[in-house]
Order: structure tokens, then C-alpha cells, then sequence
């Protein structure tokens, strides 16, 4: 399965001009045997907290349209990263993914809010976890959202369900560089499964973002690392290779959730 990684910075409180640049990467980066396409946390308006009360999607009625029709005109499947997203009158953070025919088949809200950026005063939290979902190729995947990655449980739930491949994505600060190529390392070892991690990149006036979107094996190896410029990278996964390790290293058949606490 060849998936792609957009790698690129992402315009503050710019909702058309990210959409502007998305459409210029799908028209002039996209390798024609690309099969899944991955973007960024909140490529919408970026971490402009404080306008989202007014800048915010509207329950993805802008947002889901614009990739919808990217995935149809390009027969990909689009990771969408995560949008600022208002519903109910509260704004979320809402990861989704469309299937190359156009359908919607993953939605999250991130869960955990970074209090070091004062999401929690600007955003609402998420109410229900990650859950696994069908690519078009069959292939089981999880999505979940940057300062997510901190939390080891919320992987391990769609993990233990046969999910092959967890697609992180993220807007993820160059100071704690070391945290996010180790955590993400982490993951990947510990569940026996792909990683498949793309972060923004590029300085807002506010945050530096560290780059180096990533794939990760099930061993826990990298196989591709972008650095900190605007980039696009293609990787070619075996997601045969989920089930060998699972079967070489059983962690899903020793689990001993009786005990856990």
C-alpha cells in the first residue's frame, strides 16, 4: 500500500488559503500510484485559537465537500488530518477520513486538549475513542490527534480490535522533537502495528512546529523521516507485516486485562 505524507505549513486563521495550497499538492505532488494520502492537524485555520468562535467549519460543511471531491477526482483515500470544527455551539478538533469514492469513514474529536497552549479554554474535549475503520483496500486504521499521542490507552482499544495501521496526526512543537519520533516509536513497538505520523511544519508567530512526519514499521523502525521543510514522501507498506509481528511477539494474546488497573 503506497501512502503519502503532505508535510507543509499551515496559514494562520487562513481557511481558503490552506485549502488553495492543498489543491496545488494534490495537483503537483500527488504520485500517481498513491493509494492514501495523509495531512496535518487543523489544516484549516491553524492554532488561531482565539478567532475559531467565528472561523471555525460548521459541523465539516466545508471542510468534508473540499476533500470529498480531492478524493473522487484523484481516487485516493484522504487521511484529513483535523479540522477546527463547531458543533452544538463548541468547537472541536475533528479528525476525519474519506474513502476514494467520496464517502466519510472515520470522524474523532480529540480527546486530550494541550493545556501548555490553552486548548481546553478555546476548545471542547471529545467524547468517545478512537475507532477502527476499513480503507478502501481493506486494510484496518485508526486515527487519532496529536497530544493524543501522550496516551498510550487510546491506541490500545482500536489496537486490540485488529486496527493495522495508526495514523497520527499533528501540529507538533520542535522543543519536544525527541518526544514525538520516541512516543511515536513507542506505539509501534508496543502494538505491533504501523505508524503513520504527518505534522505541520514552519512558525505561526506563536509555536515552531517540528516536522519530520514519519512511518514507522511494526519492529519499530522508521522507514521514511521528512525534516523540518515543506515536503511531500511516498512510502510503500506490507501490512502483512502487522500480522507476522503479532505473531512473533503475541502482546495482543498475553494481555492481562484482569489485573490492569
Amino acid at each position: 500500500m503506497k501512502i503519502q505524507l503532505f508535510q507543509f505549513y499551515v496559514e494562520y486563521g487562513n481557511a481558503e488559503k490552506n485549502e488553495q495550497k492543498i489543491k496545488q499538492w494534490f495537483e503537483k505532488e500527488l504520485n500517481e500510484d498513491t493509494e492514501v494520502v495523509v495531512l496535518p492537524e487543523m489544516w484549516n485555520n491553524g492554532y488561531a485559537l482565539d478567532e475559531l468562535s467565528h472561523k471555525a467549519d460548521k459541523e465539516l460543511a466545508r471542510s468534508f465537500p473540499f476533500i470529498q471531491t480531492l478524493a473522487k477526482t484523484y481516487n485516493v483515500d484522504i487521511v484529513a488530518g483535523s479540522v477546527s470544527n463547531t458543533r452544538n455551539g463548541k468547537v472541536y478538533n475533528t479528525a476525519f477520513t474519506v474513502s476514494k469514492e467520496g464517502q466519510r469513514i472515520n470522524k474523532y474529536d480529540k480527546v486530550h486538549l494541550v493545556p501548555m497552549l490553552n486548548e481546553p479554554e478555546f476548545l471542547e474535549s471529545g467524547k468517545t475513542a478512537p475507532e477502527p475503520f476499513a480503507l478502501s483496500s481493506g486494510v484496518i486504521a485508526t486515527q487519532i490527534i496529536c497530544y493524543d499521542l501522550r496516551f498510550p490507552e487510546l491506541l490500545r482499544y482500536p489496537a486490540r480490535e485488529g486496527a493495522q495501521i495508526g495514523f497520527y496526526v499533528a501540529q507538533w512543537p520542535t522543543p519536544r522533537l525527541n518526544h514525538w519520533r520516541a512516543l511515536l516509536q513507542a506505539r509501534a513497538i508496543e502494538n505491533d502495528m504501523f505508524i503513520i505520523a504527518c505534522n505541520g511544519t514552519g512558525n505561526d508567530g506563536n509555536t515552531d512546529y517540528a516536522g519530520h512526519s514519519m512511518v514507522i514499521n511494526p519492529n519499530g523502525e522508521i522507514l521514511a523521516e521528512l525534516g523540518q521543510e515543506e515536503e511531500s514522501i511516498v512510502v510503500d507498506i506490507d501490512t502483512d507485516e502487522v500480522e507476522q509481528q503479532r505473531n512473533n511477539i503475541p502482546v495482543f494474546k498475553n494481555l492481562r486485562l484482569e489485573l490492569y488497573k
